[in-house]
């Protein structure tokens, strides 16, 4: 059994603030540590159910938020920015199960603490085939292009919405019910693990069992993202694959999804030089 695990901050219980999420500071160790009491709790569970292969994405920011030695198991760790695959790194067809730990909701959805869709500087909106989608939608482009299920969902009651038409059968552990983007109701780091532990163990199960469902997105899939000004817009019109289709919208369609993908990572660098970074 081959776990691929892609975890975030913004969705772990008592995680509630920036503060926690960007390096310096004692809120920043604190926020590090929950996380990767979520992380180990998932990979516990994944081992318990026969894993013998989990690979940790580190998909946070800068993406060197853990220290390796700590990760259980002896997972293996992905890290460090300017990746081709960005959240999914590394995800491939060889393995059996995803897991998104860690996630939150998106930028133009419902409540939900710290929500934001990849770049809030650059993007306020993101519709796959239609549906409104935060980055686990983005994200299921690249299991439905390598056919494999998303079987574990952490973060808040939002994320668990939003991630449910790409990820019908998976199990949802929520960790916090957000009251405002700056505010929760968060389990217990304990209990959080608990049922994270205990959720990785029954995803693998399903897994293994034929249980699971690859996201299958109809073709070809078309991702519009609105973006904050008309500049950004244009910028991004540049990449490959993208086109400029209103004054602050872009539109990516392909019938490959990890094209589709591509070309989204490549838009989330770019329009960064027309917000000044």
């Amino acid at each position: 059994m081959k776990v691929y695990l892609s975890f975030d901050f913004e969705g772990v219980a008592g995680i509630v603030d920036w503060a926690q999420c960007r390096e310096g500071g004692a809120a920043y160790e604190m926020g590090c540590q929950l996380v990767l009491d979520e992380v180990n709790a998932a990979i516990n569970g994944a081992v318990a159910a026969g894993a013998d292969e989990i690979v940790v994405n580190d998909s946070h920011s800068t993406m060197r938020n853990l220290n390796p030695a700590a990760l259980a198991h002896q997972a293996s760790y992905v890290s460090g920015k300017h990746k081709q695959l960005y959240m999914m790194q590394h995800l491939d067809a060889s393995y059996d199960v995803v897991f998104l730990v860690g996630y939150h909701g998106s930028i133009s959805g419902a409540t939900s603490t710290l929500s934001h869709t990849y770049n809030p500087e650059v993007f306020s909106a993101a519709r796959i085939n239609g549906t409104e989608v935060g980055e686990s939608g983005i994200n299921a482009l690249v299991a439905d292009h390598f056919n494999v299920p998303i079987g574990l969902v952490t973060g808040d009651d939002v994320t668990q919405s939003e991630t449910a038409p790409f990820a019908s059968n998976a199990v949802q552990v929520i960790t916090k019910h957000s009251d405002s983007r700056f505010s929760a109701k968060n389990l217990h780091p304990s209990q959080s693990c608990e049922l994270i532990q205990a959720g990785a163990e029954q995803a693998c199960r399903r897994a293994a069992a034929g249980k699971l469902t690859a996201p299958s997105l109809q073709r070809p899939v078309q991702l519009d993202l609105d973006v904050q000004t008309a500049d950004m817009a244009e910028v991004g019109s540049w990449v490959k694959g993208a086109e400029r289709t209103g004054n602050r919208t872009i539109r990516i369609q392909a019938d490959d999804t990890l094209a589709a993908f591509r070309s989204f990572v490549a838009v989330n660098y770019i329009t960064r030089q027309a917000g000044g970074r």
